[in-house]
């Protein structure tokens, strides 16, 4: 017996019309089932900038699931407001007995989703979500006493030991489609409607929706039995590009992941435990919220941050005189993209060598990363500084021109997005300072002039770093 005469499924952060949780709960479960995704305007009104590629990538993706819903059948819904009014507005329209929604963690996204649920339930409509964006979520990997883990390598063992062809299999929609309902008619609202404008989203060559999804997951594959020997170098293309894929749900985490787990390379086990710390994130984020805008660890909780704004504007502009994190912070700004190797750098530098407290960096971040995702970018930047979770120590410091000789040794990468210093050679392109004045000439960039000389010593800031962090941890 069929429960319901129709449901309503409302799409968030899973832009995919297959292997998609909540659709298929509902499809299973009602006669009609309707699908709605609403620009929502409490999300949209805080973003700073009316150029986001994010938004663009969603109206993009949105655009194309609608369009596959049209071919089998169906339709999607869209809205512009409101989401906890749009969406419980709607339900009542359409005259449904239940609505349908993946789960989402983030405090705000938890505190709009109780707030939708007592809408419906004022209504006598039900709400139900599903587990859809991670494999494991929630109390689903706990150690033995029933606790959540704080360190990462224990967790992926467990999660490991847990993992069953049951949780990486695909829910079969294609199964239900006559159900598929197309509701009212409507135009998807313009960008300009939404209130952005064009970005260089599409010069990009990441794709957007199932099918930029898709591409960029059968380029990965060709190449993932070598991931853990390319990952870390950011001129060549190594990962898989799909973070802001896997953030907005047009690719679902169970194909992936089920990929990973049956190549059995070396590049797809170091690939599995990335997905793996993405699960980790998110637990974290759900059993201490606080994360958000406090130290995990509480020895570092009130770490007295100079927070000096002329270095902190230095870096955000990529003008700090160390090329490699220049060459990281100009591609954040003209990209929307940062390699995972140089975000380590990037915030370390910061945290470490500049000495600006670590949620600085992290709103950064979270204004322009395409794929930015609370909880990794959380987990992130908490990791670099040294305040979070299964940290990196707080004594063991990058040191940027090592970092930069190791894993960019060429120069490739600095010289693409820091074309003042493609005159230098490999070895001096690294610390161009270092230069004689006939090399600096010889090599067409003058420091101090062409291009900035360090804003600080590495050297004195280590030691400044170790005494701020030791003055807070012997506190």
């Amino acid at each position: 017996m069929i429960p319901y005469d129709s449901a309503l499924v409302w799409f968030r952060r899973d832009l995919r019309t297959d292997d998609h949780a909540a659709l298929y709960a509902a499809l299973k479960s009602a006669r009609r089932v309707f699908c709605v995704f609403v620009f929502d305007t409490v999300i949209l009104g805080k973003l700073p900038s009316r150029r986001d590629r994010r938004v663009e990538f969603i109206w993009e993706s949105v655009s194309e699931l609608a369009r596959e819903f049209r071919k089998l059948g169906g339709g999607l819904i869209v809205r512009h407001g409101d989401a906890r009014e749009q969406v419980p507005r709607l339900a009542a329209e359409l005259k449904v007995g239940v609505v349908y929604a993946n789960h989402d963690y983030e405090p705000r996204a938890v505190t709009r989703d109780a707030a939708v649920a007592r809408a419906l339930q004022a209504q006598e409509i039900v709400f139900h979500t599903r587990k859809d964006q991670v494999i494991f979520e929630k109390d689903e990997v706990l150690n033995r006493a029933g606790r959540p883990f704080v360190v990462f390598t224990p967790y992926k063992n467990a999660w490991l030991a847990a993992i069953k062809p049951f949780f990486l299999k695909a829910y079969p929609v294609a199964r239900y489609r006559e159900r598929l309902a197309s509701g009212p008619a409507g135009a998807i609202p313009s960008l300009d409607t939404l209130g952005f404008e064009p970005t260089n989203l599409r010069d990009l060559g990441i794709g957007t929706g199932m099918s930029g999804a898709r591409h960029m997951f059968e380029s990965f594959k060709s190449r993932l039995a070598r991931y853990h020997e390319r990952r870390d170098f950011p001129a060549i293309k190594g990962t898989s590009f799909l973070s802001v894929h896997l953030r907005f749900g047009t690719i679902s985490i169970r194909e992936v992941a089920r990929a990973a787990c049956l190549d059995g390379s070396a590049g797809a086990r170091t690939w599995l435990t990335e997905l793996i710390w993405r699960d980790f994130y998110f637990a974290i984020l759900h059993h201490y919220p606080y994360v958000v805008d406090r130290a995990f660890r509480p020895e570092f909780a009130n770490l007295e941050w100079p927070n000096d704004e002329r270095l902190f504007a230095a870096w955000c502009e990529g003008r700090t005189g160390y090329p490699l994190v220049d060459a990281a912070m100009r591609q954040i700004n003209l990209t929307g993209y940062m390699h995972n190797r140089l975000r380590m750098i990037a915030a370390s530098f910061l945290t470490k060598d500049l000495l600006v407290d670590w949620r600085w960096g992290e709103r950064f971040f979270a204004e322009r990363l395409n794929d930015f995702d609370l909880a990794a970018n959380n987990g992130g930047w908490q990791w670099a500084a040294s305040t979070g979770c299964d940290a990196q120590p707080y004594f063991r410091i990058f040191n940027p021109v090592t970092q930069s000789r190791k894993f960019d040794p060429d120069g490739k990468f600095i010289r693409h997005y820091v074309p003042e210093l493609a005159g230098c050679d490999h070895k001096n392109i690294h610390a161009p300072w270092e230069m004689s004045d006939a090399a600096q000439r010889q090599a067409g960039v003058i420091i101090g002039k062409d291009y900035p000389a360090p804003v600080v010593d590495h050297g004195a800031q280590r030691k400044r770093a170790l005494a701020l962090y030791g003055r807070a941890k012997n506190s």
